[in-house]
């Protein structure tokens, strides 16, 4: 087979090697062209460099290109590819620093909450902007497929506004199955059925069963409870599985910061994270450890591009979607896997505009959902608060409208627990301008902002949060590294 993937946002290295060796584990793809387009042309040459190197070492004939023009790299391209950080990590600082402030702490801030809204600001621009260069320079029928966070509100964006044929993929329903084979005492987690449904990072576990027997409540709830790691590290999602009857497929730190129960007194944060990694609730986690990544691979490049001589093994193909899905278009060997699309009633009890993550079957006649699926109401009214806040999200982004942008941040579940209406119009004032060179539909509405922001009474705080760790420099990392090594 010959056709042409585009990546775009490729600078993401490691991720895009991840992508790249994935797809070349599925035998009929080896002839197939992968256009890869960044703005920043020293990542572009990093991974081309990367990927340049795997192609030699296995003796495939695949074409790789990389453009900073991202429409050169979409000319023809019947899939694309998109896993964008849109501001980068100096806007995600801000992210977290901002609502800080306010007393608003988030181990993630990428998905709702008040910096994943303002990361969904940034992005939905320019994801309309990719959208326009599908439908004119790319295949005709491409499909988009969205990797890039907020999941949803992107996504949304693109379907609704974009009109492009899209798909949003994420990896969290395969880690939490991973994680339950593991405490349920699974050979492998192929041993583990599972139907997981919901919205992006609010999908719950509604039917496990382990090599046929069905897994309830309480046998889920004691085998979290007895797992020396799990219960610790997992504290908030055991207490939600107590409360709600089903498992979350999100992160500990994740979940904490979607409810508006466990992160609203700095005094009660501690009781329910874990310091062990950032991921169980560490604040500002991911920029931490985000931030400590990229310095490690600029520094240790040299050895990432030496480690890319090797044959590619299909045994160690990962589990991102992405690949899957497109070897089940182009062959017909169906896949199944848990996908964000509208909702347009395969989940009952969710609005029918909703990006919705639920199960799907694919296959060359595309990507088929399970309908029919209700959610336990529990369930349902968690995603549902998020859901409206998605809704006014995108619209917002969409229109410039600030005040529909305040309102949004005011009914997202955290900030609504920590923050008054005073706080929250002043907040995303001083975030709005903060960002402004990539928010340009809020052109208009800046120096308004920063007329009230010069005029305001609400008081701030100096804080860094319940649980915040310095981001460590190469030394350090180099020295744990080390200390792991000599302690396996």
């Amino acid at each position: 087979m010959s056709f042409k993937i585009a990546i775009i946002g490729a600078g993401s290295v490691g991720f895009t090697k991840k992508l790249f060796t994935d797809l070349l584990c599925v035998p009929e793809f080896r002839d197939i062209e992968v256009a890869l387009t960044d703005i920043s042309q020293h990542n572009l040459d990093m991974i081309r460099a990367i990927l340049d190197k795997i192609v030699e070492a296995n003796g495939f004939p695949v074409k790789v290109t990389a453009h900073t023009d991202r429409r050169r790299a979409l000319e023809g391209a019947k899939y694309i590819i998109s896993c964008v950080r849109v501001g980068g990590l100096e806007a995600y600082a801000d992210d977290i620093r901002i609502p800080l402030k306010y007393g608003i702490d988030q181990c993630v801030g990428d998905t709702i909450c008040a910096g994943g809204i303002l990361y969904g600001q940034r992005n939905i621009p320019v994801i309309l902007d990719f959208c326009k260069d599908i439908r004119e320079v790319a295949a005709p029928g491409a499909k988009f497929l969205n990797y890039a966070n907020p999941m949803a509100m992107n996504t949304w964006a693109a379907i609704e506004y974009g009109k492009v044929d899209t798909v949003g993929l994420c990896h969290g329903v395969q880690h939490g199955a991973e994680q339950i084979a593991e405490i349920l005492g699974a050979k492998s987690p192929a041993e583990l059925d599972y139907i997981c449904s919901g919205i992006n990072h609010q999908t719950w576990f509604i039917d496990l069963r382990l090599n046929g027997h069905k897994i309830g409540k309480e046998e889920l709830v004691a085998a979290f409870e007895a797992h020396p790691v799990f219960s610790q590290q997992e504290k908030l999602r055991i207490d939600v599985l107590k409360r709600f009857g089903v498992y979350s497929t999100e992160s500990n730190g994740h979940l904490s910061e979607y409810l508006p129960w466990y992160r609203k007194r700095p005094e009660e944060i501690a009781r329910w994270i874990d310091m062990s990694d950032w991921i169980h609730g560490e604040t500002g986690g991911y920029l931490r450890h985000s931030t400590e990544t990229r310095n490690w691979f600029e520094t240790e490049f040299p050895q990432f591009l030496a480690s890319a001589d090797k044959p590619i093994d299909p045994a160690k193909r990962s589990n991102e979607h992405a690949s899957h899905i497109l070897e089940a278009l182009e062959t017909g060997r169906v896949y199944r896997g848990h996908f964000n699309v509208k909702n347009n009633g395969v989940i009952s009890n969710l609005p029918a505009d909703a990006i919705i993550e639920s199960p799907g079957f694919v296959d060359r006649f595309g990507i088929n959902m399970v309908s029919g699926i209700t959610l336990p109401e529990a369930c349902a009214a968690t995603c549902m608060a998020s859901i409206n806040v998605q809704r006014m999200s995108v619209h917002a982004a969409v229109t410039g409208d600030i005040d529909l942008l305040k309102l949004a941040v005011l009914h997202d579940p955290l900030v609504g627990a920590v923050a008054t209406p005073e706080e929250v119009w002043q907040m995303v004032d001083e975030m709005v301008v903060a960002q402004a060179r990539w928010l340009p539909q809020y052109a208009d509405a800046v120096p308004a902002a920063k007329e009230r922001l010069a005029k305001s009474s609400v008081k701030t705080r100096d804080w860094a949060g319940a649980a915040r760790r310095n981001v460590r420099s190469i030394e350090e990392l180099r020295a744990e590294k080390s200390a792991l090594k000599k302690a396996v």
